[in-house]
């Protein structure tokens, strides 16, 4: 599991910043979520290859989180893409789009669906063999969703030696890594712990958005691998935060503490803070394993 930050910071993109965006990537499917001004240009930059985005996935619609939607659409059509690309985003997010493209004349060559979003609850929006997307209701000014990603258990892994000295025949591995046990060439019950082990763990990933200290997520979110949480304030503004719907860095990691995340990291900036490190600093009081975004910096979590 990698993630790329493209952008991390709140409110405007500036010189040395870009708003929101990221790109994860699970299981070899390549997730874009949220889409600040710029988005296309930081793609370009930390060479993400714009094929491999089959699906991208909105938080809410303030504009330092979709700004670049549009941009990136319509370069993926000058590009002349064929690949089907899948929008998750709020109620709106589709009319918000296609008046552009309708008023510019500028449709796309490519199938564009949209899912929009509308439940307070937590759904499940995308799920295939290896991976599934569920919603994390947030709390901010507009209808706001944070992601949870979560691999699938795969294929146990088969020790071959073993295989071989219980004399199993090759047409059997598979099965073997489904989890199933095999007759062998001699029509005995081999058991599959016998020649086989668990697989790797499988990763999960949590994307908080803009939304205020909010405890009942923390069902939602359990035991996730990594926790991608907006710290808007240090607690020096912390009456700021309710007022604005967002949280501070020292609430972030109370909530990760809960939730029993593996991995904390912070982002969504407010501007006004010079020093980043005050957020890991602030957050660490109650967390220990704090991580902070940065524009280009790319987490692997294999």
């Amino acid at each position: 599991m990698k993630l790329t930050i493209l952008g991390c910071y709140s409110a405007t993109p500036r010189t040395l910043g870009n708003t929101t965006s990221q790109v994860l990537e699970i299981n070899n499917h390549m997730f874009l979520i949220d889409c600040g001004e710029g988005t296309q240009v930081q793609l370009r930059k930390h060479k993400v290859k714009f094929n491999r985005i089959k699906r991208i996935f909105i938080s809410h619609l303030h504009g330092d989180h979709f700004f670049g939607l549009v941009g990136l659409i319509s370069t993926f059509r000058l590009l002349t893409r064929k690949a089907d690309l899948h929008i998750y985003g709020p109620k709106g997010i589709k009319e918000l789009v296609t008046l552009h493209m309708k008023l510019a004349d500028s449709w796309t060559n490519f199938n564009l669906y949209f899912h929009e979003l509308t439940s307070k609850a937590s759904e499940l929006i995308f799920e295939d063999d290896v991976v599934e997307v569920h919603t994390i209701p947030l709390e901010h000014r507009v209808y706001t969703n944070g992601y949870l990603f979560k691999e699938k258990v795969g294929d146990r892994k088969l020790n071959i030696e073993a295989a071989e000295n219980a004399k199993i025949d090759v047409a059997y591995y598979r099965k073997l890594k489904q989890g199933f046990d095999v007759e062998n060439k001699d029509g005995i019950l081999i058991k599959n712990d016998t020649v086989t082990s668990r697989g790797d763990k499988p990763k999960s990933y949590a994307f908080c958005s803009d939304t205020v200290y909010k405890e009942d997520i923390i069902p939602i979110i359990k035991n996730v691998d990594v926790l991608y949480h907006e710290s808007t304030f240090l607690e020096k503004n912390a009456e700021l935060a309710p007022k604005t719907k967002h949280s501070t860095a020292k609430q972030a990691a109370n909530i990760a503490k809960q939730a029993n995340a593996g991995t904390l990291i912070l982002g969504h900036y407010s501007s006004r803070y010079p020093n980043l490190e005050d957020f890991r600093t602030e957050a660490k009081t109650v967390f220990d394993n704090v991580e902070l975004a940065e524009d280009g910096k790319t987490f692997d979590f294999n």
